[in-house]
């Protein structure tokens, strides 16, 4: 049988075939069991791989009202963290047929506009980074389903979620820093109102409570170089004992403290230990290279898009937080004697 020139349509195949187009649909759409004959069924098979036909996939997904599309929202793509985020959960979803449009909101962590006529139209579901599940009603509407990263669990709106264990990550800092005998510690803190950076904030103070002596003041400053740098020169300023160790909220932060400190002739680790987190390329092209806790970006986007694949099936997501992994280098040391 020869090939149109032209795309076939199912109409075509129909002909082929000696069929309807409602058997057609059937047999292509994997419904036709009990409902036409197997001989019928093989025979409208070899019909479309005769004509090369291949069905509609768009228009089949509106009929169906799935378009096999996830909305990923981030607060900004200044970081190459939620780039990785953002490979691994496209990578997951082309393994189930599925694609991801990324989109950072306009306003960080606040409200999202919705970036679609219609979102609820336009996608499948939405994972969201690093965001009030309150902060996403007007993409979610009352159906679209939604699973949420680096998110308070209690504070999702029934929402699935999907966390790294940040507070090990900041439990391994602390032990390191404090295995060393630091007592002192400056915490330079995100100034980004996030349930992420408040454990971080309340991780740190638990664990170094528990040993006699030891103390933690915070400085907040924006997640920049230029802001970490004031932050830190004006931390270091006040009056008092100085501390000797700096606990940075994340890598950007912890660079921009280095070249405060540098500045200020102090040297890293020997006159101040720092740590950051996120284990971003930074942290090893700064000089001591960086101790940091390394969040793995790609496994996060991996298991957001299983967590949705799942609610999608009506599937209880796999429960427990992802593992970190302190990474020591060469930017913490036990403190000088006094």
């Amino acid at each position: 049988m020869a090939r149109s020139s032209t795309r076939p349509t199912s109409r075509d195949v129909a002909q082929a075939a000696g069929v309807s187009q409602a058997a057609v649909s059937l047999v292509l759409g994997d419904k036709w069991r009990g409902r036409v004959s197997e001989t019928t069924a093989e025979r409208v098979r070899e019909a479309a791989r005769d004509l090369g036909y291949r069905p509609n996939l768009a228009a089949r997904n509106l009929r169906l009202g799935h378009t096999r599309t996830v909305l990923l929202v981030v607060p900004a793509l200044t970081t190459e963290f939620f780039a990785g985020v953002y490979t691994g959960a496209a990578r997951v979803a082309a393994e189930h047929g599925f694609g991801v449009v990324l989109y950072p909101s306009p306003e960080g962590i606040g409200p999202a506009r919705d970036p679609f006529a219609s979102a609820q139209a336009a996608l499948d579901g939405v994972i969201a980074s690093s965001m009030a599940a309150d902060a996403l009603t007007a993409i979610r509407g009352d159906q679209l389903p939604l699973v949420m990263l680096d998110s308070d669990p209690a504070g999702s709106l029934g929402a699935a979620t999907v966390n790294l264990d940040i507070a090990d990550g900041v439990r391994q800092v602390a032990e390191h820093l404090l295995g060393l005998g630091h007592r002192r510690f400056l915490h330079l803190a995100a100034d980004v109102a996030s349930w992420t950076f408040e454990v971080r904030a309340r991780e740190l103070a638990a664990h170094t409570a528990r040993v006699p002596g030891a103390t933690v003041r915070t400085v907040r400053a924006p997640i920049s170089i230029e802001g970490a740098l004031a932050a830190t020169e004006a931390a270091l300023a006040a009056p008092g004992l100085h501390p000797t160790a700096l606990v940075c909220d994340d890598d950007k932060l912890a660079a921009g403290a280095y070249k405060a400190l540098r500045r200020l002739g102090l040297r890293v680790p020997d006159d101040i230990s720092v740590t950051g987190l996120d284990d971003l390329a930074l942290a090893t092209a700064i000089d001591p290279e960086l101790t940091t806790v390394r969040l793995d970006a790609e496994r996060f986007g991996e298991h957001g898009m299983r967590a949705l694949l799942a609610v999608l099936e009506g599937r209880d997501p796999e429960a427990g937080d992802i593992p970190v992994e302190l990474v020591v280098r060469g930017s913490t040391a036990p403190p000088r004697a006094s």
